[in-house]
């Protein structure tokens, strides 16, 4: 009997960018948070003398090969017990195939998810080393394997889960622009080498933004409260109070959040700048309380109070052509109870 996955979004809550290390690779400090937008990942598996996958996709973009992140996931997962087994992999795809929502990385733990279900074994199953796996797929895989707000650190596969943040509108801005994550990487290390961004001091910018996420978020956002429907994810019927009583607000954490990558990626895409500007819509009573990049991009997003802030920010983007997506964010766990479609 297939098993059919939910394989969620992230976005970023900030991220800071380190100059380049001498191992081509960059540090970096970033708050993660799902989000109930999602994929879905169907497997079909059972054991056999050998491996032999397959995957499709309702989208002609996904790798249906080796160079598939879900692919990997699956290969990995299954030679690390040195197990066989023949698996079908089926993507339909709701998300961007890039645009800056971890959609890849996510399908890479909706299969693994998948696959553990199919062939019965223990949720302690690869548990000592299944971080490990992930990080050799991608550097934000992991987060996936904690889901809800995740702290990520390094390259961003070191995650460390966060209490969640208070279940907030979100709308997902998808422009039609492709953005190079490589070429923002050099574009970031010329500014870097202009700037003359030493990395000592890198390393000082680094440690500081953690420790002003951590000191926002120690104790900052309240626990529980976050109820699922059967589906597992959440019901769309709810606004923060107010202001006042959002904990997004009363902790500051909103005055860390900036995503480096904005500063060289803007300047490529100056449309994103302004597609930024509507989703804030800042100084207006349907402001958004936060709005940024996500990734390298090109997805941008905005974080309401109400519903009715986040579809007046829908109403704006269509009016200059901007495809949107209205969802919320996704506590861990509800991120969990309702990943498997039942």
């Amino acid at each position: 009997m297939p098993t059919t996955v939910r394989s969620h979004a992230k976005i970023n809550l900030g991220l800071g960018i380190g100059s380049p290390r001498a191992d081509g690779f960059h540090s970096l400090v970033t708050v993660y948070q799902t989000l109930e937008l999602h994929d879905r990942v169907t497997v079909t598996a059972r054991p056999a003398a050998s491996t032999s996958i397959r995957l499709s996709s309702n989208d002609d973009r996904v790798p249906a090969d080796s160079h598939n992140t879900a692919w990997k996931m699956v290969e990995l997962a299954l030679n690390s017990p040195r197990r066989s087994a023949e698996v079908e992999i089926h993507i339909e795809k709701r998300l961007p195939v890039q645009g800056g929502l971890g959609a890849g990385s996510a399908n890479a733990i909706a299969a693994l998810v998948g696959l553990q279900a199919e062939l019965g074994w223990s949720p302690r199953a690869l548990l000592s080393h299944r971080l490990q796996l992930a990080a050799q797929v991608g550097s934000d895989v992991p987060l996936f394997l904690i889901g809800g707000t995740v702290l990520g650190l390094d390259r961003g596969q070191e995650v460390y889960p966060l209490p969640d943040l208070e279940r907030v509108w979100c709308v997902v801005a998808l422009p039609e622009i492709s953005v190079s994550t490589p070429q923002a990487f050099r574009d970031w290390d010329a500014l870097c080498a202009a700037e003359g961004l030493t990395a000592a001091a890198s390393a000082d910018k680094l440690k500081e933004l953690s420790r002003a996420y951590a000191g926002a978020f120690a104790g900052g956002f309240p626990r529980g409260g976050q109820q699922a429907g059967s589906s597992g994810v959440l019901s769309m019927g709810e606004d923060l109070a107010g202001p006042e009583e959002s904990a997004l607000v009363r902790t500051g954490i909103l005055g860390c959040l900036e995503n480096d990558f904005e500063q060289v990626v803007f300047r490529q895409h100056p449309s994103l700048a302004e597609t930024k500007r509507i989703l804030a819509a800042s100084g207006t009573p349907e402001a958004a309380l936060h709005a940024s990049l996500s990734g390298s991009g090109s997805a941008l997003y905005g974080l309401y109070r109400t519903r009715k802030d986040a579809e007046a920010a829908q109403v704006r983007l269509e009016q200059v052509s901007v495809r949107s997506e209205l969802t919320r964010t996704l506590p861990r766990t509800a991120y969990w109870r309702g990943m498997i479609v039942e």
